[in-house]
């Protein structure tokens, strides 16, 4: 995801919101979340807690959206040492010797900052470890039926135990596998919404295997501290394309 934002007049205010992946973002300009000051080329673990950027001058921001098991592949680090936290990119020996954030910074183009990301999760890709046949399939059983997949089927088809299952996924992925089920069913509904694919609200939680209505604006205001109404009504209020 790429936002360039120009001749700023007001602060911007990015949400942050649980979507089942750890996110690398560059961002050019300086920014603040929960009032800390945020690296411009910043590591995210899994968010299940909502948040904000905060972004007060004339900004690029590139969010690079990682597999759910990148955080142990590409960096060897346990993901739920990051679940709802963030860290500066150049603690790790990789960015530092590649020297990442310095080559961003010191290039306009969008074309060559994109290039230089890509080329720099290859570099990593090429020393990736091998992660738990079980936790892709697991990740991706669930990403595909937008978290409404049972959780029992998918031991049964694995031939593991509810523990096993909870282990692998709070090492290679910093959440439970029922709490990425339910992230997986709310990023669902959330694109539908976003899309306007939908005639009422009741349309979305039905579709989405929520109960009902009320079911649905429960759990999106876990997720994001909005009803969907509010959400609605802040996203038209914001004037840029993403």
């Amino acid at each position: 995801m790429v936002i360039e934002n120009y001749n700023q007049q007001d602060d911007f205010i990015l949400p942050l919101f649980a979507n089942g992946s750890p996110t690398l973002v560059f961002n050019t300009a300086k920014a603040t979340s929960k009032n800390n000051n945020i690296n411009k080329l910043t590591l995210y673990g899994q968010t299940i807690t909502p948040g904000e950027l905060l972004i007060k001058e004339d900004f690029t921001l590139i969010a690079y959206f990682l597999f759910p098991a990148a955080l142990m592949s590409l960096f060897n680090i346990s993901a739920g040492e990051l679940t709802d936290r963030s860290i500066e990119l150049n603690f790790f020996k990789h960015a530092r010797s590649y020297n990442l954030e310095e080559q961003l910074l010191n290039t306009n183009m969008l074309n060559y900052r994109l290039e230089l990301l890509n080329n720099f999760i290859k570099k990593l890709a090429g020393n990736a470890i091998s992660i738990n046949n079980t936790t892709e399939f697991a990740t991706k059983k669930l990403k595909q039926s937008n978290g409404q997949l049972s959780l029992k089927n998918i031991q049964q088809e694995l031939c593991i135990t509810e523990r096993t299952l909870q282990r692998l996924f709070e090492t290679n992925i910093g959440l439970s596998p029922k709490m990425y089920s339910r992230i997986c069913q709310f990023q669902s509904a959330f694109q539908q919404l976003n899309q306007q694919q939908y005639s009422k609200l009741s349309d979305i939680a039905y579709q989405n295997g929520y109960t009902d209505q009320s079911h649905f604006t429960h759990v999106f205001k876990e997720f994001t501290n909005l009803t969907p109404k509010a959400y609605l009504k802040n996203l038209q209020a914001i004037p840029l394309e993403f």
